[in-house]
């Protein structure tokens, strides 16, 4: 078992493409830390960086005590598994998780038991002596995944393994690999571009882009406290809604509104309370462009909330329902109000918002109605910065 240590790691490539930039990373023992990031951010190349498959060009690697900068693949005991799960056709499921056993010259009785056990905890005792053209997806996922344990690994990498399995198998495997993770108790460092995937099984989750971390963080955290607007869109489905507007001020009673298509909501009293230096966080974006951050959950159809959150109610034309089943997701256009074409912040097209609302709503498209914000749920961004203001 083993921590992992990445220090100021660079990758740079000929022609001056730098994939991966200040790439400075703790992981605890027996973590479960997942990479995610659109396609292209690193994430991937930092997994076979840790592999050995890619060199380092700056920047040190750490497994345990040990510096591996300079140690190869095979040498670091390490076990990777690939997205297309690279079995050997002509072998068969026994023979492939053996195969790197056989190598390394493991007795023959050891070579039985650690395959045995692996084959056990995976469930496909009764696949071993199939070749893997006889195989599912999901089984040739269980196979390569088994021929990782039986190395008995300080860490294992995986590369976006469940990305060829369809949806509900993917589900499945998600929960495979959690419960596998706590009967291995090994370090688990997991890519993927599916942030479901994310959220449901990693200890602390990386958020990537273009070769930089934008957030390490539990998962309920990036999803409550996201620290810029690329984090806050990229975990949550659907999407969080983005909306430009200004902040202005009451200087009579201090109460801060946000200002968009000629709509104005007051913003909770805590959303601009003083800090530990006595500064109010929104003060000086006052009468400035700020984009808010709501939730698709955050936006309400219902006359509970309609009637609780009188201060925050706008009105809306529904262009399209989706119904999922246990919910709804409306798409939404808002209802401009009395507003001058050449204001500040004035946008021809419809400002578009997305919410998730309950299965019993009789909310239909083509409908004009209200919807409520649940304001204290917003997140203000700098709109030149792109950073969090406020959560």
């Amino acid at each position: 078992m083993a921590s992992l240590s990445l220090r100021h790691i660079y990758k740079k490539y000929p022609g001056g493409v730098t994939a991966v930039s200040d790439f400075n990373l703790e992981i605890k023992d027996k973590e479960f830390i997942v990479f995610v990031g659109p396609s292209g951010c690193g994430k991937t190349t930092t997994l076979r960086m840790i592999a050995g498959l890619e060199e380092i060009t700056e920047g040190e690697l750490f497994i345990g005590d040990q510096l591996v900068n300079d140690v190869a693949p095979k040498d670091r005991k390490i076990a990777m598994v690939f997205q297309n799960y690279a079995l050997y056709p002509h072998m068969s499921v026994f023979d492939n998780m053996a195969f790197g056993l056989k190598l390394n010259k493991t007795p023959k009785e050891e070579i039985k038991r650690r395959v045995e056990e692996a084959a056990r905890i995976l469930d496909i005792t009764h696949l071993l002596d199939r070749k893997p053209k006889a195989l599912s997806g999901g089984q040739k996922q269980r196979v390569a995944l088994g021929r990782a344990i039986v190395r008995n690994p300080m860490v294992f990498l995986l590369d976006e393994p469940l990305s060829n399995l369809d949806a509900k198998l993917r589900a499945t495997m998600r929960t495979e690999l959690t419960k596998l993770h706590k009967r291995v108790e090994t370090t688990f460092i997991y890519v993927t571009h599916d942030q479901v995937e994310a959220m449901t099984m990693a200890t602390r989750i990386v958020v990537m882009k273009d070769g930089l971390i934008q957030q390490v963080d539990t998962p309920q955290n990036l999803y409550d406290n996201p620290v810029n607007i690329f984090v806050a869109g990229f975990i949550g489905t659907p999407q969080m809604n983005f909306i430009n507007g200004t902040l202005s001020k009451d200087k009579a009673t201090g109460d801060v509104f946000f200002n968009f298509e000629g709509n104005s909501v007051k913003l909770p009293a805590e959303k601009n309370a003083e800090d530990d230096e006595g500064k109010r966080p929104l003060d000086e974006y006052i009468g400035k462009e700020v984009v808010a951050g709501l939730r698709p959950e955050c936006i309400h159809d219902d006359p509970m909330h309609l009637n609780a959150m009188p201060e925050s109610c706008i009105d809306v034309d529904i262009d399209v329902t989706e119904l999922m089943g246990a919910e709804i997701y409306l798409y939404l256009d808002v209802v401009k109000k009395d507003i001058d074409p050449t204001a500040k912040g004035f946008q021809e097209a419809p400002q578009r918002l997305i919410a998730r609302v309950s299965s019993r709503s009789t909310s239909r498209a083509g409908d004009n109605i209200q919807v409520a914000l649940d304001v204290s749920r917003i997140h203000i961004f700098d709109k030149d910065t792109e950073k969090c203001i406020v959560h």
